[in-house]
């Protein structure tokens, strides 16, 4: 796989945080259960490393995803944990969820199966988090949207208890009982009061959908962080595209024709809705002047959920295998497109323009010291940090320092139950700890979409990334799942 090198870079040698100038804004705009081939922006390369269209990015209506892919740098690997809540912890900790071990999504009002000892919980105050540390720089820190870091009860289940200013909408459950302003988003119907997205009144009994009040209530945020003099960190977190797949009308009609089902044409709308929301916040930092000096990260939280029909096994995330909640790439690989919300002189550092990024991996918990490095923030000392800087890499290079491994761990029951798989470099071992069929080895330099099992014919390969698993297990003092009181711990082939 090589760099696609052919697009045009911004070269501006300057420190990531200029001595003088103000701090850099962030927006980390986060999107509920959006897959890899979500978007119109081809995401996945060909052979030569070339951008490649699939038939889901013509599906797809995502113009302003096109803008921040045009003036930034987008991966075609990047990974993100197979479900919602130990991704969402990873971004906050910037460690792996083996080790934070929220290692399942969370359920809202009671604990999830699992390991004696899983952080069904959340996270507490006493957590590192990545909002505490930019507060302790002086940024104003705002959350909007879904949180989903804690049950009903629990420390957590307010973002203002985890290092943010200001918290709108977000709460312990990550699914809106509707997204109808007409609804008051579940508030006013009793059938789903259950998941009523709360503190959006004044939006009550109005055509306002979910996406759009909470982006407008986020924007009004940025202007209070302005106001103060204070740079801000938006994190962006829309509870779109989860379920109910209400359809936001305001496109309903670019999908009306299509021979997908009235689910899939609801989700495109959905998924339009968080497009425009991308496009709204660019414009509003551009007419506040400080779009040069806004980095905007895109990314999603695990892999597609769209209610796409399954054919040969292949669905939501086609050409890629699985989805939501599986051990394969379809489960795990997300969207990423990072840049500058305007491209220009007063950019922290360079970021490349319109390369699609092919070379190596990027994970979620890298989210945390980039942001860190771009604002200058630390991360205490006893505090580890499992993911790693991508500003060598947003400026198009390779990283050096760049681990070539991915782990998603996960000891409880799902669409997938009871594995570790672990990416290392073009080789992807899936150990199950539970059936016969524990092991499945693929090559993904040949073999991108995980249809050949090379488990029984690359003994010695196998051997040697079961050794890799356990030893980064071990590492990240996991917890296994169980059979009765004992734990199942990973064996060599």
């Amino acid at each position: 796989m090589k760099l696609l090198a052919s697009a045009s870079l911004f070269l501006a040698f300057l420190s990531p945080v200029l001595s003088g100038e103000p701090k850099p804004n962030v927006i980390l705009f986060l999107v509920d259960d959006m897959g890899l081939m979500d978007t119109s922006v081809p995401m996945l390369a060909d052979q030569n490393g070339k951008p490649k269209r699939h038939p889901l990015n013509d599906w797809y209506r995502t113009p302003n995803m096109e803008r921040l892919a045009k003036q930034g740098i987008r991966f075609s690997q990047f990974y993100a944990q197979s479900v919602c809540s130990p991704t969402r912890a990873s971004i906050m900790t910037g460690q792996n969820s083996a080790r934070h071990r929220v290692t399942q999504f969370i359920s809202p009002e009671k604990r999830n199966a699992g390991p004696k000892g899983w952080r069904w919980e959340g996270l507490t105050s006493k957590d590192v988090t990545l909002p505490a540390q930019l507060r302790k720089e002086g940024y104003h820190t705002i959350f909007s949207g879904k949180a989903h870091f804690a049950p009903v009860g629990f420390e957590g289940e307010d973002p203002t208890n985890l290092g943010f200013d200001v918290n709108i909408a977000g709460c312990s459950f990550g699914q809106p009982g509707s997204y109808f302003g007409e609804d008051g988003y579940g508030n006013l119907n009793p059938k789903r009061k259950k998941r009523a997205v709360p503190g959006l009144e004044k939006y009550h009994k109005t055509d306002t959908f979910l996406s759009e009040a909470i982006t407008l209530e986020a924007k009004a945020a940025i202007n209070q962080s302005l106001k103060k003099q204070k740079p801000f960190f938006l994190y962006m977190s829309h509870y779109a595209v989860h379920s109910p797949f209400n359809s936001d009308l305001r496109f309903a009609n670019n999908y009306k024709d299509s021979d997908k089902p009235k689910n899939a044409q609801a989700y495109a709308t959905l998924i339009e809705g968080i497009d425009k929301s991308l496009g709204d916040l660019m414009d509003h930092v551009a007419s506040k002047g400080v779009a040069e000096n806004t980095l905007v990260l895109f990314v999603g939280d695990n892999g597609s959920d769209a209610p796409l029909g399954p054919v040969h096994g292949y669905s939501s995330s086609v050409p890629l295998r699985g989805k939501k909640g599986t051990c394969y790439e379809g489960g795990m690989r997300v969207p990423f497109i990072a840049g500058w919300a305007k491209p220009g002189k007063k950019n922290a550092y360079p970021i490349a323009r319109g390369i699609l990024h092919n070379e190596q991996i990027g994970t979620v918990m890298d989210i945390y010291a980039t942001i860190l490095e771009t604002t200058g923030a630390k991360n205490p000392k006893e505090h580890v940090v499992d993911g790693v800087s991508l500003i060598k890499q947003l400026s198009g290079k390779e990283n050096p320092d760049r681990p070539d491994h991915f782990m998603c761990h996960f000891p409880h029951s799902h669409r997938s139950s009871h594995f570790t798989a672990l990416r290392k470099g073009d080789w992807k071992l899936i150990y199950r700890y539970k059936g016969k069929a524990k092991y499945e080895l693929y090559d993904l330099q040949n073999d991108p979409y995980e249809k050949t099992n090379l488990a029984e014919s690359k003994t010695d390969r196998l051997k040697e990334m079961t050794k890799a698993m356990i030893a980064r297990l071990e590492k990240e003092d996991a917890l296994y799942p169980a059979d009765g009181e004992k734990a199942l711990k990973p064996v060599l082939p």
